[in-house]
């Protein structure tokens, strides 16, 4: 594979997807969703091929199959979250005041954790969790490495989750009654 040879990839792709598929479904109950990170997985794996240094291929597999899945449901908490919060905004003036507070104490909030990062932070918290950019997308319109993203999302999303933490405690019974 490392040498570019399609059909040793085939092989490994017959091997194993099916095995990294019912892991993946078992733990998302999701379909195409399942589907996607394998694939994803085996793109990732095939774009780096040459420079990958790989001894267990099948440990190595299963452990990028779980860190797909550990970030597919953070990613999926935020962007509920989200969510929540523009539903709060597009229905504040249908709200009563006390959800029209917590709107406002969560996008102060908001606004807060972010002036606390770096602009470089800022700017890939921004794309990544409100824009919906990919890690390689941002690493690209920002001309950083993946890796330098990934340690800004990381250390953007932890204090982003601190200062958030409170206040999506106190709107989640509102969710349930819009």
């Amino acid at each position: 594979m490392q040498a570019g040879d399609e059909t040793a990839f085939a092989e490994l792709y017959k091997r194993y997807s099916y095995p990294l598929f019912n892991v993946a479904y078992g733990k998302l109950k999701n379909r195409e969703v399942a589907e996607e990170l394998v694939q994803d997985l085996f793109e990732n794996l095939w774009s780096k091929r040459t420079t990958a240094q790989i001894e267990q291929l099948g440990s190595y597999l299963f452990s990028a199959l779980r860190y797909r899945i550990i970030n597919y449901i953070k990613s999926e908490k935020v962007r509920t979250s989200y969510e929540l919060f523009c539903r709060l905004h597009l229905n504040e003036a249908d709200t009563g005041t006390e959800a029209a507070v917590a709107l406002n104490d969560l996008n102060e909030a908001l606004t807060a954790g972010m002036q606390h990062l770096s602009e470089k932070a800022q700017e890939v918290f921004r794309l990544s969790r409100l824009e919906q950019y990919t890690i390689p997308e941002i690493s690209v319109r920002v001309n950083l490495s993946e890796k330098t993203v990934e340690y800004h999302l990381r250390k953007s999303l932890k204090l982003m989750r601190r200062y958030l933490r409170n206040f999506l405690l106190l709107l989640w019974p509102f969710w349930f009654f819009m």
